[in-house]
């Protein structure tokens, strides 16, 4: 099969477009014919050799966590899927490999994809829908009346996290750049905060909660915008959540489980119109590299995905 792979850590150059060996079912497994990839900023840390997990990892390695595609084959012992079925989801958690005109993965975590919803937009859903609901339902537990501060709103998971903010019945404010900020008001914001020519700092205060999905100094500098009792999550800032600077909040890291209810939740979510997919800019496998460039360097919105088949 073809893949997007690398041979050695390093910068978007070690990246290659070739053939490497096909995948195959062992048992409780699907075998999946990948229509379409996201790119994720995990895929380019993993690339960089980021992750000391995979130090050890034998090349060649496949970067990518989240797909969608059909059904080609079944190990044995899976019997609530068929050949022919089209699914969506993300590969276990510390497992890249996507990025390839097939995988093998366990069939209990993927969930079938709605006629409605397409392949590249099952994709653009999968990970960023199951770290938002992460972050805003199980480890923030958002409730309706309550505010919301999103920071980087024109990215991914912000973006969905902004729409799931919304049904949830919260008032959301978000960050992004001038450029966008009519694409944030089209996913629910009800108040955006232009970064380049504003201090979130100064001009936000008594939120209940933040979401961090920029990293850096504007994590830190989000505890300053909680009032007392609040909490924030962080997925941009490590394995763990920051520390606070003050005493009177909490700081949290979700955790990004691989599941199938929540991914069927994820569809009907999308079915109900409570959410759509983020804006999307389509790559073949064979410019991964290209992706990555632009992946690393955040300015973009929405998502980036591999148009596979």
């Amino acid at each position: 099969m073809k893949a997007a792979y690398f041979e050695k850590f390093g910068g978007p150059e070690v990246l290659r477009y070739g053939d490497v060996p096909d995948p195959i079912a062992g048992p409780g497994d699907a075998l999946i014919d990948v229509h379409a990839a996201s790119v994720n900023a995990a895929d380019w840390k993993f690339r960089s050799g980021s992750y000391e997990r995979h130090s050890q990892s034998k090349f060649p390695l496949i970067p990518g966590r989240d797909f969608s595609g059909v059904i080609s084959g079944l190990g044995p012992g899976v019997a609530d899927l068929k050949v022919g079925d089209a699914v969506f989801g993300v590969l276990q958690a510390g497992r890249e490999g996507t990025y390839c005109e097939k995988i093998a993965i366990e069939a209990a975590i993927i969930a079938r994809k709605p006629e409605a919803l397409s392949h590249v937009n099952a994709a653009a859903l999968a990970l960023t829908g199951l770290t938002a609901i992460n972050a805003l339902d199980d480890t923030l537990k958002l409730k309706r009346g309550e505010t919301i501060l999103i920071q980087g709103g024109s990215g991914g998971v912000a973006g969905f996290a902004i729409q799931f903010a919304k049904h949830i019945g919260a008032r959301v404010i978000t960050t992004t750049s001038a450029a966008n900020i009519d694409y944030v008001r089209s996913l629910g914001a009800d108040e955006v905060i232009d970064y380049n020519t504003q201090d979130f700092t100064k001009a936000v205060s008594g939120c209940d909660a933040v979401f961090d999905t920029v990293g850096g100094d504007v994590a830190l500098k989000s505890f300053s915008v909680l009032k007392p009792g609040g909490r924030a999550a962080f997925i941009a800032s490590g394995v763990e959540a920051p520390k606070p600077t003050r005493a009177d909040v909490t700081s949290l890291r979700p955790p990004v489980g691989r599941a199938r209810a929540p991914l069927e939740r994820i569809a009907r979510l999308f079915l109900e119109g409570a959410v759509r997919p983020p804006e999307v800019k389509l790559y073949p496998l064979s410019a991964a590299a290209d992706a990555h460039r632009l992946s690393q360097s955040r300015h973009f919105r929405g998502k980036l995905i591999f148009q596979i088949r």
